[in-house]
């Protein structure tokens, strides 16, 4: 019989364990798929006392994760621990040098590190998955690397964070405020104490990053992602959203062309009739539109135990088949390196809410900024008193460049006639 395949397991939280469970639950079928046996011989946590209900009995228990990567009787690392250095990255790098299969769920690694990842892992032959970073379970990096690869891809986008996701889609459904969606999506566990990493939309610019240079064949460049969260659409947007015909999702959008790489992720009014504004709750989707497969759509469960876990036993099958390639769909000598593209020339529609003044000549203001700025008004909807005693005023423009539609609302910063600062969302055109 072939030899079973070796591994080590660096972290046991709610990912680690999963990943143990779903060894142990399907264990034929998984070796009958990868032609051998995958066996966890070595993990390593912070605690050991703790009840992680999976059974250890067989495995080795150290302390310092780096040793994972030394042992003898170790042919893949998995790593599951999380951050973007600190002892996840140094076991990948010492993983990938002794030519150790490294797989691991961590987007912000790859994000950040992720080119030298690939380098080493190229030097020394071995092996770097990650379809774990990027939307949990759904195969989107298999589906990119692999089953998309004679394609030349347009534009890669999604939701990719199933908090934010959560939050918008119970503010959409309750008529509730962001923080009230928040507090529940915390206490249901989708959101951390903490949540500025998602609701911020650092976390959706992570996988944002990593699926671009899968798309397009570029280099990652996870600091040129423009990035705005959630914190600000209210209710009221939600709500003038569905009037106009739109829903609210935070979307992560990645083109590359002549003018360069852009990459951006924000909150986006999209039309009811496309895929996403039909992904609800703490679900992910992504989309990649390619020149003769055309559009590719992939949804599921983006996040936690069940999710996570398969992908990473996903990664270990092919390591255990032998199938390796090359972590970026093309050695990364060949990933070509763009500049960032310049957005404002970019063209398209934009939604805008203002929260103003209840007196006459303030329509006729902003109207005029429009003008100035060389923005025209598609439809407009103005509503009753706010809580502050101001008018909610909401705008939808024609197709302009982005820039016209900043400079429009720079015009009107410092006026008394904004109660509040305005809020601009983009549409997600066809």
């Amino acid at each position: 019989m072939t030899q079973k395949l070796r591994i080590a397991l660096a972290g046991l939280g709610t990912v680690g364990g999963g990943v143990i469970k779903l060894l142990d639950a399907n264990r034929d079928l998984i070796e009958r798929r990868a032609g051998r046996s995958i066996s966890v011989v070595a993990v390593s946590a912070r605690d050991r006392t703790r009840d992680r209900g999976v059974d250890l009995s067989h495995t080795e228990w150290v302390d310092d994760p780096m040793t994972l990567a030394a042992r003898d009787d170790v042919d893949a690392v998995v790593e599951v621990i999380g951050g973007a250095d600190g002892p996840a990255f140094a076991l990948a790098r010492e993983s990938l040098n002794r030519g150790k299969a490294f797989v691991t769920a961590n987007k912000a690694m790859v994000a950040h590190h992720g080119l030298e990842l690939a380098t080493l892992a190229e030097k020394s032959g071995a092996a770097l998955k990650y379809e774990a970073a990027v939307a949990g379970g759904i195969p989107v990096i298999k589906g990119l690397r692999e089953g998309a690869a004679a394609n030349q891809i347009g534009r890669v986008y999604g939701i990719l964070n199933g908090t934010c996701n959560y939050i918008l889609t119970t503010m959409e459904t309750e008529g509730r405020d962001f923080a009230d969606a928040l507090a529940e999506a915390q206490a249901k566990g989708y959101a951390e104490a903490d949540p500025s990493f998602d609701i911020d939309g650092i976390d959706s610019a992570h996988k944002l990053a990593i699926l671009a240079s899968l798309a397009f064949g570029t280099r990652l460049d996870f600091p040129a992602v423009a990035i705005t969260g959630v914190r600000d659409v209210t209710a009221a947007d939600i709500a003038e959203a569905q009037a106009l015909g739109f829903r609210v999702r935070l979307v992560g959008l990645a083109e590359a062309g002549s003018g360069g790489l852009f990459q951006r992720v924000h909150p986006c009014l999209v039309p009811t009739d496309h895929p996403l504004a039909h992904v609800a709750g703490s679900l992910n989707a992504v989309v990649a539109e390619g020149n003769y497969v055309g559009r590719l759509f992939f949804e599921g469960r983006g996040a936690g135990e069940g999710p996570t876990a398969s992908a990473v036993v996903a990664d270990l099958i092919d390591v255990a088949r032998g199938e390796y390639g090359t972590a970026f769909a093309m050695p990364v000598e060949r990933l070509t390196a763009l500049p960032p593209a310049p957005t404002g020339e970019r063209r398209g529609r934009a939604y805008l809410r203002f929260t103003v003044a209840d007196r006459p000549g303030v329509l006729a203001e902003i109207t005029a900024a429009m003008r100035d700025a060389d923005v025209s008004i598609e439809s407009m909807i103005q509503r009753g008193a706010t809580a502050d005693g101001g008018v909610l005023l909401v705008m939808v423009t024609h197709v302009s460049a982005e820039h016209c539609v900043t400079d429009a609302v720079a015009r009107l910063e410092g006026s008394p006639s904004m109660l509040r600062p305005p809020m601009l969302m983009h549409i997600l055109d066809e």
